[in-house]
């Protein structure tokens, strides 16, 4: 009962945080994207760092962070791992649903950090408009971060990896980081309740460039799958438990 109490409060003072530290950074953020990037990062730090005092969930990114031009594939489970990894890359680029853009607070500052905004009915179509994007120089270099199953997964849900990241992947000609998590035992993706433990987000190898279409995704999916299925085990998350 004790958690729940204070998972409650740990969601009431993360939902009113972000308008606060939004208005406090508007006025640079405004003009920067730097300030932008800036207000978001200390959003997200301190809602990791009230976290670990609150509700006794600590954060920990492994592996090494990538810091100049690559695709980040990574698997989704809650909000905490979307934070994790925008709080940990230097220029973090998310593409993420469009609807995101008309959300308050959050629609603002991803405008202002020129996320990439992708109408799921549309997703080739809108693929290649990002492309052409990067290569006009429109979008700031940095690190794109695609989410390869298109939605959050709870722990022990097999959803299909989308083509969209291999479509990235080769016409990028980058090197794609795999990411893999157990964020969604501690954090839901639905629910109040918040469990105390360590949230992990881990950079695996790079992927380098080169591959073909199907051998990437298959390697892709059973490096990421394998290895958040490793982190849960280590918290403690049992099938059907």
């Amino acid at each position: 009962m004790l958690q729940w109490v204070r998972s409650i409060l740990y969601i009431v003072t993360a939902t009113v945080s972000m308008p606060i530290i939004g208005l406090a950074f508007a006025p640079w953020a405004m003009f920067s994207k730097t300030g932008a990037y800036t207000a978001c990062k200390t959003y997200a730090g301190w809602c990791m760092w009230v976290a670990t005092w609150m509700i006794g969930l600590r954060c920990e990114v492994r592996g090494k962070v990538p810091e100049g031009e690559v695709l980040v594939a990574a698997k989704h489970q809650s909000f905490l791992d979307i934070m994790i990894i925008f709080h940990a890359l230097p220029r973090a680029k998310f593409i993420m649903k469009k609807e995101i853009l008309w959300t308050p607070v959050i629609g603002q500052y991803t405008k202002r950090m020129q996320m990439i905004a992708v109408d799921r009915g549309k997703r080739g179509k809108a693929i290649q408009k990002m492309m052409e994007d990067v290569h006009a120089g429109r979008i700031e270099p940095g690190q794109i971060v695609i989410y390869s199953q298109g939605t959050r997964v709870a722990p022990g849900k097999k959803v299909p990896y989308k083509v969209g990241t291999a479509v990235l992947y080769d016409q990028l000609g980058q090197p794609c980081i795999p990411v893999a998590t157990n964020a969604g035992y501690f954090w839901p993706r639905r629910g109040l309740y918040r469990r105390p433990g360590l949230a992990v987000v881990e950079f695996l190898d790079p992927i380098e460039p080169g591959l073909k279409k199907e051998e990437f995704m298959a390697l892709l999916e059973g490096t990421v799958e394998t290895d958040s299925d490793r982190l849960l085990a280590e918290a403690g998350w049992r099938e059907g438990a």
